[in-house]
């Protein structure tokens, strides 16, 4: 389990102008991104214990947070 922040621009890294484009000239995106920053560090107070929780709630943030990576990403490659 990493307790790095899995931030877009890092998950990304050859596609931040894209994707800070995508931020400014799409409100679908814009509402992915935010929502995938949202849950990121959920998972991350959860990870460091800042905010711990149950390991199937942490486990299903983690589901949400892939799942609108592959939106993201799939959005990115379009």
């Amino acid at each position: 389990m990493s307790h790095t922040p899995h931030e877009l621009h890092e998950e990304f890294p050859d596609k931040a102008e894209k994707i800070s484009a995508l931020k400014q000239s799409n409100a679908h995106f814009a509402r992915l991104a935010d929502e995938y920053h949202v849950l990121n560090r959920q998972v991350h107070r959860a990870e460091t214990n800042v905010e711990p929780m149950e390991t199937l709630a942490e486990t299903e943030l983690r589901k949400r947070r892939a799942a609108l990576k592959d939106e993201i990403w799939s959005m990115l490659n379009h």
